[in-house]
């Protein structure tokens, strides 16, 4: 008996769990990078990641237990770990003193580096690839993604260039990313619905381990991100 999800072969669901490590510790690294005191930078790195640590174990214990193996409306994985992180992020993080001030001192080229994570979004297309999620969100969510992580190294650079269309590049950049994200998530629930009503195939991959740290862990955080680019333009201007 394997702990790792059956839709799909061992060794992604390895892979998976390797990547998954990587924007963990790409956000606590950027958030080192807004502190200039050494020690205050070590804390909060090691906070971020001590907490992004305790959530996914959270999330797994969920996960082995059952608690997101029934099928409903919204799915029991946004209820119980997609929601309340994204509620933390923006009503307590999002109005912390240290948080805006980490914020105020980070570049904005910087914000938008760290969406290239997003390239582990490839994974929707290795799960629809193995027929573990319906084709509609497995290529909606999977390129959307793989565009975002990409094109933000060219966004990055023409900010760094001072190109002339840079600020609203960004926007547009940002805009798409954020759109993303709200339809990847908004498809996941319609077909879930569908799956209520009809029987059709829904997104039961993700509610399984370890690929239930895509709706768990993903869509909060990234939201959060692009406010936080939002707000970083919105003082430029």
């Amino acid at each position: 008996m394997t702990i790792f999800s059956p839709f799909v072969p061992t060794w992604v669901s390895i892979l998976f769990l390797t990547a998954i490590l990587f924007p963990i510790f790409m956000i606590a690294n950027l958030a080192k990078k807004g502190i200039q005191n050494p020690i205050k930078a070590k804390k909060v790195y090691l906070s971020i990641i001590g907490f992004y640590f305790s959530y996914l174990t959270y999330v797994s214990f969920a996960a082995f237990n059952g608690w997101f193996d029934e099928v409903s409306l919204p799915p029991k994985i946004l209820k119980l770990t997609m929601m309340p992180l994204l509620a933390f992020l923006l009503l307590v993080i999002f109005n912390l003193a240290i948080y805006k001030s980490i914020l105020k001192n980070l570049l904005l080229s910087d914000l938008v580096k760290i969406h290239i994570f997003r390239l582990i979004g490839s994974f929707f297309l290795i799960l629809g690839f193995y027929n573990a999620l319906p084709s509609s969100i497995a290529l909606l969510a999977g390129f959307g993604d793989v565009i975002t992580a990409t094109s933000s190294i060219f966004v990055a650079k023409a900010i760094e260039q001072n190109k002339s269309y840079a600020h609203k590049l960004t926007w547009a950049w940002n805009t798409f990313g954020f759109l993303d994200i709200i339809a990847t998530s908004a498809t996941a629930f319609i077909l879930t619905k569908l799956s209520i009503e009809t029987g059709s195939q829904g997104v039961d991959a993700l509610a399984a381990f370890p690929f239930c740290f895509i709706p768990a862990f993903a869509p909060a955080t990234i939201i959060f991100l692009h406010l936080s680019i939002y707000r970083k333009l919105l003082a430029k201007s």
